[in-house]
């Protein structure tokens, strides 16, 4: 006889049951049918990350920067299950999070060039920690903005957008 209650809280957490992971199995959000997982960034200067999908569950986290890239792994109700670059995360109130996406600079120092061209001049550089505003993405190259500057760099300098994901 299957232990349902046990079950059912593992799927809160995003948990496995006997070896079968329960969030994003289908590559859809059962509240928002969004992809999951996918990127948002916060909304909120600060926000509590807790162990479990409500406020009765205890804060393990609190993220402290506007506009950090978040991936969303799992949704409950008004719950979503996120994660940041190091896989730090847990639980957060969905209105604490944006649409807007931004990604956080990995390289050490970047580029950012007119064009998506190496040889292409240099508008500015961008170092390592920087979250800058995310727009179009072809297979190799995005077109960032930050601090007033816009430019292209190559896509592996980024943490907050996926490796074949393509935006216009």
């Amino acid at each position: 006889m299957r232990n349902w209650g046990v079950a059912v809280f593992a799927a809160l957490l995003g948990l496995c049951v006997a070896g079968a992971p329960l969030a994003a199995s289908e590559g859809k959000g059962p509240v928002t049918n969004l992809p999951l997982p996918r990127f948002v960034s916060m909304k909120a200067a600060e926000g509590n990350v807790r162990r479990g999908p409500s406020l009765s569950h205890r804060i393990d986290w609190v993220f402290v920067r506007r506009d950090m890239p978040l991936e969303i792994t799992a949704e409950y109700g008004h719950w979503r299950r996120v994660r940041d670059r190091d896989g730090a995360g847990g639980w957060i109130h969905y209105s604490l999070l944006s649409g807007v996406r931004t990604v956080l600079i990995e390289d050490q120092v970047i580029d950012l060039h007119v064009r998506p061209d190496e040889k292409a001049p240099v508008e500015a550089r961008l170092e390592h920690g920087v979250i800058a505003k995310l727009g179009e993405c072809d297979r190799d190259w995005c077109r960032l903005s930050s601090g007033g500057y816009r430019g292209w760099t190559r896509k592996t300098a980024l943490w907050g957008v996926a490796p074949d994901e393509l935006r216009e």
